[in-house]
Parts: C-alpha cells; sequence; structure tokens
C-alpha cells in the first residue's frame, strides 16, 4: 500500500525542521531580501525593447501557435532560460513566421496599389516588380532570424556574463580567503559585479527560496551546468572554490581557493589567444565588405544609370547602401564579439546627462542637416531659384522638361550636402561627448587606482603586519604614495580617521564623506569591505588578506595587459579604419563620382548643342552619343554624397562599437566616448577630402572642357 504523497512531504517537512534545529549551518539562512532582489533586477535588467519583444512573442503566440522542429525546440528553451525571458519557444517561433509572414504580405498590398492606382509603362514594369518581389524575399529569409532572436540575446548575454567571470571568481576567493562560507561568498560576489551576472547569482538564490532546489550547492550546480559548455574555466573554478569547503587543512583549502583563480585567468588567456589568431581573417572580410569594395563600387552607379537608361535611382542606392548594407556589416560584427571570451570587467560608474545639452545636440544637427537640405527645399518653394558661378556651372542647376525636374546637378548643390552627414556626427559626437566627458575622466582616475592598487595593497598588508594599528596604517601608506590617486584616496580615508572621528569603515563607506565616493570601483570596494570584515578577526588575519588580495589583483591585471598585447594589432587596425582610410577614401570616391557627373553633362550638352546647330547632316552618331549622356539619366551628385555621407556615418558608429567591444568587451563608457570621438574625427576628415576633391575633379573638368571647345 503506497503512501500518500502529502503525508511524505509532512513527514519531511518535519524532519527537515529537526535537522535545521540540530545542524547550525549558514547555508540554510537565507535572506529572502536578497533573493527577492532577483525580481528587481531581472526588471531592471530587462530593458523596454525586450519587455515588448516578451509581449509581441505572447501575442503572436495566442494568434498562431507554430511549433519549431524537437532539436530547435530545444535550443531555444535553453536560450530562453539563459536570458530570464518570460517566454516559450513556440511564442519565438510563432512571431518569428507571423513577422515575416506579415512582411510579404506588405510587399504584396504595396505591389497591388501601385499597379491598381498608377499607370506603369511597359519598360519600367519589371523595376517595378522588382523591388516588392526582393522585400517578399527578405521576409521570407527573416523567418529564421527573427524566430532566433533568443539565440541572439543569449550570446549576447553570454558576453556581457563572461566579461564579469574574472572578477566574480576573484570576489569570491577573496571572501572565501578569510570566511569559508560559501552562501556569503556568492552574496559578496553578487553585489560587486554588474549584471548580467549579479542576476545570475540571486537567481541561484531565488530558485531555493522559491523550493526549486532545496540547498545552495544544488542551485549552483544547475545553474554552472548551464556554463559547461561555453566557459569551461568558470565552471571548474566554481567547482575548486566549493571543494575548499570540504578540506579540513587550512593550507590546503588556501591552496585550492588559490588554484580556482589561476584556473579561470589562464584559460582566460588561451581562449583570447586563440580568438585574436582567428580573428585575423575576419576582420579582413569586415573591412574589405564593409569600407573597401562597398565604398569603391559606388564609382559605377553614376555610369550604371547612364547605361541602364535612368532605371537606376538614388533611392536603390540609400536602400543598399544606409539599411542593408550596414545591417550585414553590423550582423557580422556581431558574430564577431559574441565569440569573444572572458575579459576583465568594466569599472561600474553610472550615466547621466543634462536634458540641456541632448536638446542642444539635437538642435544643432537637426540645423545643419536642415542647411544640408536646402538646394531640394529651396526648389520646392522657388522653383526657378538658382545662381550662376561661371565655370563651375549654376548653384543648383536642375534640368527640367515640361512636367518633370531632376538634379540638383550643381557643384554647389554638392558642397552643400556636405553638411548633411556633419550635422548627423555633430548631433551624435556633441550627445556622446556631454554623456561621457566627466564619466570618462573619473575612470581614468580610477584605472589608474587600480593599477597602482596592489602594490599598495601589499604595503598596508605589510604595515598591519608589523604590528602597526590600522589607523596609523592608512597615515603611513599614504605618505608613501603622496600625489598618486592611491596616495589621496588613503589620505582621504586617513584624514576622515584622525579629523572627523570615523572608524575605518565610516571612513570608507560614509555616505556623505566615504573615500569610496571619489573612487566607484567595485575592486576598491571589495577589498576594502574585506579589510573590514577581517580585521573583526586580528591584525594578522587583515595583514594575510590584504597580502593575498594584492597578489590576486596582480595576477589579474598582468592578465588583462597580456590580453591586450594579443589584440592590439587588430585594435590598430580597425581604429586607423575608422579615423583615416574609411573617411579618406569615401571622399575621393565622392570627388571622383562628380567628376563623371559633371563630364556626363558637360558632354552632353555639348552633344545636345550639337545636333542643334548642325542641318542637313546625318547625325546619327552625334544623336545616339546624346541620348547616352543624357544627364538627367545619371543620378545626381547631390543625393550620392548624402548616401556616401550618411554610410560613414553609420560605418563608424558601427566600427567603434565593434573595436571597443573587441577590446575592451561590454564597456558602454568606453564604447560611447568612443563614438563621440571617431564622429568628430572620421566625419569631418571625411567632409574635407569629399570638399577638396569635389573643387579639384570639377576644375580639371573646366580644364579640359576649355581645350575641348574652342573659345
Amino acid at each position: 500500500m503506497s503512501i500518500p504523497e502529502k503525508d511524505v512531504k509532512e513527514i519531511l517537512d518535519r524532519y527537515k525542521a529537526k535537522i535545521k534545529k540540530t545542524i547550525k549551518s549558514d547555508d540554510f539562512d537565507l535572506d529572502p531580501d536578497f533573493s527577492k532582489e532577483y525580481n528587481v533586477f531581472r526588471k531592471h535588467y530587462l530593458s523596454k525593447k525586450l519587455s515588448l519583444y516578451e509581449k509581441l512573442c505572447n501575442t503572436f503566440e495566442s494568434i498562431i501557435r507554430v511549433r519549431p522542429k524537437e532539436s530547435e525546440h530545444k535550443k531555444l528553451s535553453d536560450s530562453i532560460k539563459f536570458t530570464h525571458l518570460n517566454i516559450t519557444p513556440i511564442g519565438a517561433a510563432s512571431f518569428g513566421a507571423l513577422s515575416g509572414f506579415i512582411i510579404a504580405i506588405l510587399a504584396v498590398l504595396y505591389t497591388i496599389f501601385i499597379f491598381v492606382f498608377q499607370e506603369i509603362p511597359k519598360e519600367d514594369m519589371l523595376m517595378q516588380l522588382l523591388f516588392p518581389l526582393v522585400i517578399v524575399l527578405l521576409g521570407l529569409l527573416a523567418v529564421k532570424p527573427i524566430t532566433n532572436i533568443p539565440h541572439k540575446l543569449a550570446a549576447s548575454y553570454r558576453l556581457k556574463a563572461s566579461n564579469q567571470m574574472v572578477l566574480c571568481t576573484l570576489y569570491m576567493v577573496m571572501y572565501m580567503r578569510h570566511t569559508s562560507n560559501l552562501e556569503h561568498a556568492i552574496k559578496f560576489a553578487a553585489s560587486h559585479i554588474q549584471d548580467p551576472l549579479s542576476l545570475d547569482l540571486r537567481k541561484i538564490f531565488w530558485d531555493v527560496e522559491t523550493e526549486r532546489f532545496t540547498t545552495i550547492k544544488e542551485s549552483l550546480d544547475n545553474y554552472l551546468e548551464g556554463w559547461r559548455d561555453y566557459n569551461l574555466e568558470f565552471v571548474n573554478s566554481f567547482h575548486l572554490i566549493v571543494s575548499s569547503l570540504y578540506e579540513p587543512s587550512d593550507e590546503r583549502r588556501l591552496t585550492l581557493l588559490d588554484k580556482a583563480l589561476d584556473v579561470i585567468l589562464n584559460g582566460t588567456y588561451e581562449r583570447m589567444l586563440h580568438y585574436a589568431h582567428n580573428l585575423r581573417n575576419p576582420i579582413q572580410i569586415l573591412h574589405m565588405l564593409g569600407v573597401v569594395l562597398s565604398i569603391l563600387s559606388l564609382i559605377m552607379f553614376p555610369l550604371i544609370g547612364s547605361f541602364l537608361g535612368g532605371l537606376v535611382k538614388w533611392w536603390h542606392i540609400l536602400i543598399i547602401y544606409n539599411i542593408i548594407l550596414p545591417i550585414l556589416v553590423y550582423y557580422i560584427g556581431v558574430n564577431l564579439l559574441n565569440k569573444r571570451p572572458t575579459g576583465y570587467g568594466e569599472t561600474s560608474i553610472g550615466f547621466r546627462i543634462e536634458k540641456g545639452s541632448a536638446f542642444f545636440a539635437f538642435l544643432l544637427g537637426s540645423l545643419i542637416v536642415l542647411l544640408g537640405l536646402s538646394p531640394v527645399i529651396l526648389h520646392y518653394l522657388i522653383p526657378d531659384f538658382d545662381i550662376d558661378f561661371g565655370p563651375f556651372g549654376k548653384l543648383l542647376d536642375y534640368k527640367c522638361d515640361a512636367d518633370l525636374c531632376f538634379g540638383p546637378y550643381g557643384v554647389g548643390a554638392i558642397l552643400i550636402s556636405l553638411l548633411v552627414p556633419i550635422g548627423m556626427a555633430l548631433a551624435l559626437g556633441l550627445y556622446y561627448k556631454e554623456k561621457t566627458k566627466y564619466l570618462i575622466k573619473i575612470r581614468n582616475e580610477t584605472n589608474k587606482l587600480e593599477a597602482e592598487f596592489s602594490g599598495s595593497l601589499f604595503q598596508l598588508g605589510n604595515r598591519i603586519g608589523d604590528g602597526i594599528p590600522s589607523e596609523l596604517a592608512f597615515e603611513k601608506v599614504a605618505e608613501n604614495m603622496q600625489g598618486t590617486p592611491t596616495g589621496n584616496f588613503f589620505k582621504k580615508v586617513s584624514y576622515n580617521i584622525n579629523t572627523l572621528g570615523m572608524d575605518i569603515e565610516e571612513a570608507i563607506f560614509n555616505l556623505k564623506n566615504g573615500a569610496i565616493l571619489d573612487y566607484p570601483s567595485p575592486l576598491i570596494e571589495s577589498s576594502m569591505e574585506v579589510l573590514v570584515e577581517s580585521s573583526k578577526k586580528g591584525p594578522y588575519v587583515v595583514s594575510n588578506s590584504l597580502i593575498s588580495i594584492s597578489n590576486y589583483v596582480n595576477q589579474v591585471h598582468v592578465i588583462n595587459e597580456r590580453l591586450k598585447d594579443l589584440l592590439g594589432e587588430i585594435i590598430s587596425s580597425m581604429k586607423s579604419m575608422v579615423n583615416f582610410l574609411a573617411p579618406i577614401i569615401a571622399g575621393i570616391v565622392v570627388g571622383m563620382a562628380s567628376l563623371i557627373v559633371s563630364i556626363i553633362g558637360r558632354l552632353g550638352d555639348l552633344a545636345d548643342k550639337a545636333t542643334s546647330n548642325t542641318t542637313g547632316i546625318d547625325l546619327g552618331n552625334v544623336q545616339s552619343l546624346s541620348s547616352f549622356l543624357d544627364i538627367r539619366e545619371v543620378v545626381p551628385g547631390y543625393y550620392f554624397q548624402i548616401v556616401i555621407g550618411v554610410y560613414i556615418v553609420e560605418i563608424v558608429y558601427i566600427l567603434s562599437v565593434l573595436s571597443n567591444g573587441i577590446e575592451n568587451g561590454p564597456d558602454k563608457i568606453g564604447e560611447e566616448y568612443s563614438i563621440g570621438r571617431n564622429m568628430f574625427t572620421g566625419t569631418i576628415l571625411y567632409s574635407l577630402i569629399a570638399f577638396l576633391f569635389i573643387l579639384i575633379f570639377n576644375a580639371l573638368v573646366i580644364v579640359i572642357m576649355q581645350g575641348l571647345v574652342p573659345s
């Protein structure tokens, strides 16, 4: 006779209560407030975009349920679980299928609308059908990528989380060295690293609190299993840390903790070494696809438009170069970033920007872009407006028939169009500069402090080990490190102790006058917390803790510098591409395109004059040349330059994000600072090169034409 499940549960609960009374273990002492922070952190971490994605998936699943293949269902389920999304694999598949279907339906409706409400010549019918067919094809091809959004989110999540793993291991080892308690060590690490890894650590407690697992150890093992295929070093390091709990010998326990840090540091270096070697060819492909070939191929478009009788319009170039190609380059770049191994992590500093600064950047950029669009606006408002610049032709130079006007083809209009990319770059550059100018100073100062910190901790540990009280040891180290960020930090601690009468904890962590407020570094904060905690166990424990932390920090710093050396050549080539090669190549291409357009326009005018001034002569060849050189069928240099200029702004943005991501991992401050700086240098250089070559090449055309046409 089987025992009812309810009775079994009651018996188990009764014995659990007895065990809790007899065994005093901190592992069962869960902090409800800490575990509840998981939900708070989840809402904070998941942005509005991800929340919208969750709503769309759940809504589309309620409309139609598309079940993925069994193998794909398992992969989607793992990615969804990893990213803490509240959706199902069926919801993700339904969203992908319906999104592609909607795109295709919209393209079909557009085609029906065009053919019903517009009269289309037979010769243009193929071109009118081509665009909707391409959109339908893109809609069908988009089903798989949209369905795989959880995989992309999981890859991005792993990149951000893995960038905190070295610090996570460091903090746990630091804590476990003086207090052998797994639960408190995980809490300590979660409090000092950034999301998403801190979110994962909180979920370990949440799963115990919600009775999914009975112990922290079980919950931790379940979490680590998800990383086994992606970062084995992290898993092994955690297992070594857990193993140290069962060692009776203190010496053996400390050896295991040291080994845990060595495992993740050496594993990180080896993975980064392979990554750097495997990155060279993809980066070259990215440079060729995104910059060299893509920009150089633009030279052909003025001639293609002339050859094809005007079938190639400026908006076709815009769709290819300002929408499709940037998305493709970004997609390739993100895939490269997602393969990046774990790194050192970033300094946690909050963003803040004044609303007035953002508004000013947007307003200034909009006004400059509006000036760049003034040739089109002026022609729309005053169709006959134009200014003659002598041999350089007219300012706007629209070519008008009875019903239609084509252009602007004037050199002045092309030069004015340079204001469009300049305005966009200034708006983005000013915005990101204002957003990061103070943060980058704080971070640079903090990085200097972190670089010196291992040496100063070693000094502090030795002083305390020699029997000097901690309060006096801070003062002594501050004197030795005078004039450095570390010296200033310890000087502030000493001042708070001696002048304001604070104890060590208050001197460092006071919310108003604490020394840590000037140096927002999780590494420094955690080291000082270890100092405060270990001081309760005596000066010998404090001394050993600080010296061991000094050695750990030095190990991490050495590995971090070696990683930078590995990626140095690749980063240097990417930065030169952003700041130098791409703007110069694009500027020369714009100048050559204006040269081709100018030559076609002037030769076309000559052919027209030849046919109009000659009578009674067979001019078949001249007339065919005149139709071939019809300027109305050529993409205006004005639109051509705007497309290239906007593409340069996009490519500078994308390559800045990628170069910073490859160098530093997910580093928001460095990324936005890099974007702001490169927007100014790259786009301004492009505009100057384009301005000079447009003038030089058009002056060359004038000289050549004066030689062909006798005065």
